[in-house]
């Protein structure tokens, strides 16, 4: 072997061992390595798992390392050349059998630096060129095969929970699930994400999304909403949240607007009396995180049909309240609430409204019901946007049945949600999904098939001008027997009382979809016919339901025609009173309580217009700097001086009428030479 093959083999040998077997200890001496190879080495078999005098310490945490790893299609390759190889013998002489193996051994020694070379001379021959290549490659395939394999493991978990029809918690024992509160948020149903992957998979959600994030220059995570890389740089917006008080177990916080956003605010509503969105936008670029101007805006873009605009703005104004959380405020507690009442606690109320409201037209109905459980969590006694009207919804589409009937179960004797149509309907509804799941004992089946039927029974009496505009809404004729009977007719929707009326006409016009459904039909047929029955009988219910009707609903409270504006359903809108439509509704604080904690209040303009009579704004169009009034006195001066208002108010009137008629200047006619003319016009 010539000295140029020795320096070449004993280099790749130092850079292949990263520790020397000098350093750990195991020296051979001189005597060992003029020896040259034991005679296992030469069979070029796989390694044995166990050997007696190991030269290199790390070699049986290789061998325990390959065992548990399953051979790659290179490594399986090499396994086969060399039982080929064994196979034939030790047959170093023979040129040809090196020749043919000359590039699976080179990758074999590639894959095993720490055991001797045999036959040196082939192996020095392109050894190095064929290892670098060979070790790229294998990096790269590796690399590709771990991201493959997270993702398809991902992928099956989310397929496996998906095969459930979305019911991985009612398929788990119920002792799991009651343990929690019953408005206990999970971090993960908050980020949309989740669920689309669910639908769709991760990487047709996620996509080209990885490498942008790594280089996010916003650092801190948030659970609400995700910052974008178009967003403005973040910085202080000037409000704080601090918490009020803590009583039994619950703490009450409240945001707090400092000096410089109070004058931002100011202007914001100088903006909105302008009736211009440009004033808010001139206003946004100078304060990107204003959180009002962000609400206001974003339905502008939604009424000019811009929908990721809009839902853009409220995200960013999500993200703006939450970097301003107090450290102790927790999303998934349930135990933290803040007070309607208070002006600057409303925005955090509408921006999750209206954010779950994208996120159910957008098709992620379990992240909407996530965050209808927070917003009800924030306030759940007074509940200021009445998102009872709406939870049950939710909880249909996201196929959550055990949460909806579990919330009827411990809410209906307190909270009496048996006399609002839509847990009257829904409820009956789900029990009947629950009733159609074949994953559940007979037992649990005939329990929720007696307990819908049970309740829709009710609801028909109690709220029998439901099914009509149902039917109607789905497409679906009635037979001769329903469309005759007095009791579904038209009297029955013309003698609800009106608030019975905006309640009934929401919950169709948001609900119809789930009705469609001909096992649902078909279940409704059944038991409609039987309260027929019941009715033609003289039934003592159907006299005591139509009692309650007539004593209750004569009127809604507040928080009901809020939820209705903020829903925009046509069936509802139409059927509010002219005390609500008549007054104008602002997008970043809708029909405000009537008994509002104001903490700070606007300061008054110095010109004050409308105070003026008809003649001072006459004589102000003629003469911008006439000002009948004059300068606003102090409180002090305007009773003192009260009796010289009208000479000054005169004096002044006539100084600018003097002033108007110096001015005037009259300028004599054009002459006309031809005063005939020849009667042609230019």
């Amino acid at each position: 072997m010539s000295r140029r093959a020795l320096r070449r083999l004993r280099g790749e040998q130092r850079g292949q061992e990263e520790p020397g077997l000098g350093e750990l200890g195991l020296d051979p001496g001189p005597e060992r390595c003029r020896e040259g190879p034991p005679p296992a080495a030469a069979g070029r078999g796989r390694r044995e798992p166990a050997r007696s005098g190991v030269s290199n310490r790390f070699e049986l945490i290789t061998a325990e390392e390959s065992e548990d790893e399953p051979p790659s299609r290179e490594e399986r390759a090499d396994a086969r050349l060399s039982e080929r190889d064994a196979a034939g013998g030790n047959n170093e002489g023979a040129v040809t059998e090196e020749t043919e193996g000359d590039g699976q051994r080179d990758g074999e020694e590639a894959e095993r630096p720490d055991q001797t070379v045999t036959n040196p001379q082939p192996v020095l021959s392109n050894k190095p060129r064929k290892k670098k290549k060979k070790r790229k490659t294998k990096k790269t395939s590796a690399g590709e095969t771990l991201e493959d394999n997270d993702l398809e493991d991902i992928d099956s978990l989310l397929e496996k929970i998906e095969d459930t029809n979305g019911l991985s918690p009612q398929t788990q024992s119920g002792i799991i699930a009651d343990s929690r509160p019953l408005l206990y948020v999970e971090h993960r149903n908050l980020n949309p994400e989740n669920e689309l992957k669910r639908y769709f998979g991760a990487r047709a959600v996620l996509g080209d999304q990885r490498p942008r994030q790594r280089q996010r220059q916003y650092v801190r995570s948030t659970w609400l909403t995700a910052p974008k890389n178009t967003w403005p740089r973040f910085s202080k917006t000037g409000i704080a949240m601090h918490l009020v008080d803590t009583r039994r177990g619950v703490q009450y916080f409240t945001f707090e607007h400092h000096r410089e956003y109070q004058q931002v605010q100011f202007k914001f509503l100088d903006a909105v009396e302008s009736m211009d969105p440009n004033n808010i936008v001139l206003l946004l670029q100078m304060n990107p995180y204003h959180v009002d101007s962000l609400l206001q805006l974003s339905d502008v873009c939604r009424m000019q049909e811009d929908q990721e605009m809009a839902r853009d703005l409220i995200e960013r104004a999500l993200y703006s309240l939450e970097c301003t959380f107090h450290p102790v405020f927790s999303l998934t507690s349930g135990t933290c609430r803040l007070d309607y009442r208070r002006p600057e606690n409303r925005a955090f109320f509408l921006a999750l409204f209206k954010h779950l409201m994208f996120l159910e037209k957008r098709g992620c109905p379990r992240t909407a019901l996530e965050f209808c459980k927070l917003i009800l969590s924030l306030d759940p006694e007074n509940d200021p946007l009445c998102v009872l009207l709406l939870i049950d919804f939710l909880s249909l589409r996201a196929r959550e049945y055990t949460f909806l009937t579990r919330m009827f179960q411990e809410w209906e004797s307190h909270r009496n949600l048996s006399q609002l149509p839509n847990f009257a309907f829904s409820v009956p509804l789900a029990y009947f999904f629950l009733s159609q799941q074949e994953e559940r004992s007979e037992l649990e089946l005939s329990q929720a098939r007696e307990r819908a039927t049970r309740l829709i029974q009710l609801a028909l009496i109690m709220f029998p001008s439901v099914l009509m505009p149902l039917l109607d809404h789905c497409s679906v004729q009635p037979d001769a027997r329903v469309a005759s009977h007095s009791f579904f007719g038209l009297n029955a929707q013309i003698s609800q009382p009106p608030a019975l009326n905006q309640l009934t006409s929401l919950y169709v016009g948001r609900t119809h979809s789930l009705w469609k459904d001909p096992a649902v039909m078909a279940w409704l047929e059944t038991n409609v016919h039987e309260v027929l029955r019941m009715v033609d009988a003289r039934d003592p219910l159907v006299e005591e339901s139509e009692h309650k009707r007539k004593m209750r609903y004569q009127s809604a409270p507040r928080n009901i025609y809020r939820h209705i504006i903020l829903s925009e359903m046509k069936e509802a809108t139409a059927a509010l009173p002219l005390e609500v439509t008549s007054q104008p509704v602002m997008g970043f604080d809708p029909l405000p309580p009537l008994d509002s904690i104001v903490s700070y209040t606007r300061p008054e303009r110095t010109n004050r217009p409308s105070n003026e009579s008809t003649l001072s704004l006459f004589f102000r169009s003629l003469l911008p700097n006439f000002n009948l009034q004059g300068d606003i006195r102090h409180d002090g001066e305007e009773e003192a001086g009260a009796g010289q208002d009208l000479n000054q108010g005169v004096n002044r009137l006539m100084a600018a009428m003097r002033d108007m008629l110096a001015n005037i200047q009259f300028q004599e006619p054009p002459r006309d030479d031809n005063p005939e003319g020849d009667g042609d016009w230019d």
